[in-house]
């Protein structure tokens, strides 16, 4: 699946995402163009899907971050699709995940301060569709953050 040339490639980019073409084709061993190549295959085969961007959000303002795990109401059938409908419109709302088990699906919250996140929860969170119950877990501190595994 992944040559060598690959994995280096993967690896200095994950290593430094904001490196120049120039500099991670340099670090990788091989010519701009090579890398301009298998970036672009990497692309096609689904493997790299984006370069994106990371926002600090507490450098933004938002100091609380909470971690709601939710149980729907599994005898009604749209209840998943209207509750992700629902909760995408929340701009506060910055991952949606779902799972299977007992928990069926994981939102993660951001708001100012403890003030703006009861507004938030009493406001938009309780009025969410098919919940038979709310988690929510504040986030203290986050231990590891990364994308990077052994390429």
């Amino acid at each position: 699946m992944l040559d060598d040339t690959d994995r280096r490639i993967l690896r200095h980019l994950l290593a430094d995402p904001q490196a120049d073409n120039a500099a991670l084709a340099d670090r990788a061993g091989v010519t701009t163009a090579t890398l301009w190549r298998r970036l672009d295959r990497l692309r096609d085969r689904g493997i790299l899907r984006a370069t994106e961007a990371r926002i600090d959000w507490r450098a933004l303002g938002y100091a609380v971050e909470v971690s709601l795990r939710f149980t729907l109401d599994k005898t009604e059938p749209r209840a998943f699709d209207r509750f992700t409908a629902a909760a995408r419109q929340l701009p506060e709302v910055i991952e949606i995940q779902t799972f299977l088990g007992s928990v069926d699906i994981r939102l993660s919250v951001i708001a100012r301060d403890m003030g703006d996140w009861q507004r938030i929860y009493r406001d938009r969170i309780l009025g969410l569709p098919h919940v038979t119950d709310i988690e929510p877990l504040m986030l203290v501190a986050t231990i590891k953050d990364t994308a990077e595994l052994t390429l």
